[in-house]
């Protein structure tokens, strides 16, 4: 009888022992993916953070220089689709790795730039795998979360990409002011190769992750639900940008604070993207639209409010948490709609789901140079975004009824 109670407690020792190993391996695998998202985060909104650096080094008025910007964001528009498509049947695995390698070399050529042309063409192929990795990351982290949990899946890549904006962005900026721009960029290419090692370590080798056929990603494409939150997404979330991509001019010309302070600007925002973000995964799963409407609707408040009264730094600081909360709390929310409207192509609805969100980057940076441009003055910028959020929200609720409402995990 000892013997047996003995075998017993060995037995449930050993269970025990191989469910930590197994957490263990998926939390593994999900530092990983983060950490590739992270890398893409920072080259992505440190871009933002320098933009008067690059601007001064290149000879280029700052309007001028958001055409870099927005060159990243047409990278990953483009990148999105048809890098996903041409490597729809590869592995995630193997897709992953490939576009890791492709990020590497995008940064690198942004830190060898001369000019505005070729700076522009190397943030365009730094842009270009960003959409195919969250989808197929996405894809990963739903196979490791297991089913019923899509939000949380894209939540938690999506983590690595916030926790950029809290660390990696203003690190970088800090690293762009003292030892110049090019060194940020040479910086991310070098953790981005750590973030191909720990891939290439970490996540799976299984036929679980195999890919899917080109025609079954295109047939996702003939669904009007799909277009509809593409364009939701790309309206609403532009607000980010337009007020992200001004955030130096914001500290400096608008609250006459010294240079130094843009970093700790960069990280309040990330920091609200953060704890949005977290928000965000946990009611995609649960409500059909809650996150959507919550997020669009106190990001509207929240940017009057910065529209008014962003030159006093008490008004602005604050307000720049809150719009980072409340525009990422709809994000996973546009992620699970689209992989309930098209459930045989998640990996090309999660780049969509990007390349919807570098519109949104383009356009965000793209409306806020017309308006100062036009010599509407800097906080002009923060009603362009709340301009086009609300536009966003309205074609959200006209397009409600026809888009498959997510079952409840």
């Amino acid at each position: 009888m000892l013997e047996k109670a003995y075998r017993g407690q060995c037995a449930a020792v050993k269970v025990h022992c191989t469910n930590e190993a197994e957490r263990r391996k998926r939390g593994l695998t999900l530092f990983a993916l983060a950490l590739g998202s992270f890398c893409i985060g920072t080259s992505e909104f440190a871009s933002m953070g320098m933009l008067q650096l690059f601007s001064a080094s290149l000879g280029i008025d700052i309007p001028s220089a958001t055409n870099a910007i927005a060159a990243y964001a047409f990278g990953v528009v483009i990148g999105a689709p048809l890098v996903t498509l041409a490597a729809a049947r590869l592995n995630r695995r193997t897709l992953l790795l490939c576009l890791m390698g492709l990020f590497i070399l995008g940064n690198v050529l942004s830190a060898l730039a001369t000019d505005l042309g070729t700076f522009a063409f190397a943030r365009f192929i730094s842009g270009m795998p960003q959409g195919a990795y969250f989808g197929a990351g996405a894809v990963v982290a739903s196979y490791i979360v297991g089913p019923g949990h899509a939000g949380k899946a894209f939540a938690l890549v999506m983590s690595g990409l916030t926790v950029a904006t809290i660390i990696g962005s203003p690190l970088a900026t800090f690293l762009g002011q003292s030892l110049g721009w090019r060194n940020t960029y040479f910086s991310v290419a070098a953790v981005a190769g750590l973030a191909l090692i720990a891939l290439w370590t970490w996540v799976p080798r299984t036929q679980a992750l195999q890919g899917g056929s080109v025609r079954q990603e295109l047939a996702s494409l003939r669904r009007p639900a799909v277009w509809a939150m593409m364009l939701v997404a790309a309206l609403g979330v532009a607000s980010i940008f337009a007020v992200y991509t001004f955030i130096g001019p914001f500290v400096t010309d608008l609250a006459t604070l010294d240079q130094a302070w843009i970093p700790v600007a960069l990280a309040l925002f990330g920091l609200g993207m953060t704890a949005g973000n977290w928000i965000g995964g946990r009611l995609a799963d649960s409500y059909p639209a809650r996150g959507m409407v919550v997020g669009y609707g106190s990001a509207l408040i929240v940017l009057s409010v910065l529209a008014t009264g962003g030159g006093k730094v008490w008004i602005l600081m604050p307000a720049l948490f809150g719009v980072g909360v409340t525009m990422m709390v709809a994000i996973p929310t546009i992620q699970v709609r689209l992989t309930r409207v098209a459930p045989d192509a998640p990996t090309l609805m999660g780049a969509l789901n990007l390349a919807a969100l570098n519109i949104a980057n383009a356009i965000g940076a793209w409306t806020g140079s017309l308006t100062i441009a036009a010599g509407f003055g800097l906080l002009s910028t923060v009603w362009a975004g709340f301009g086009l959020t609300l536009l966003g929200l309205l074609v959200f609720a006209l397009t409600l009824p026809k888009v498959p409402q997510p079952a409840p995990a």
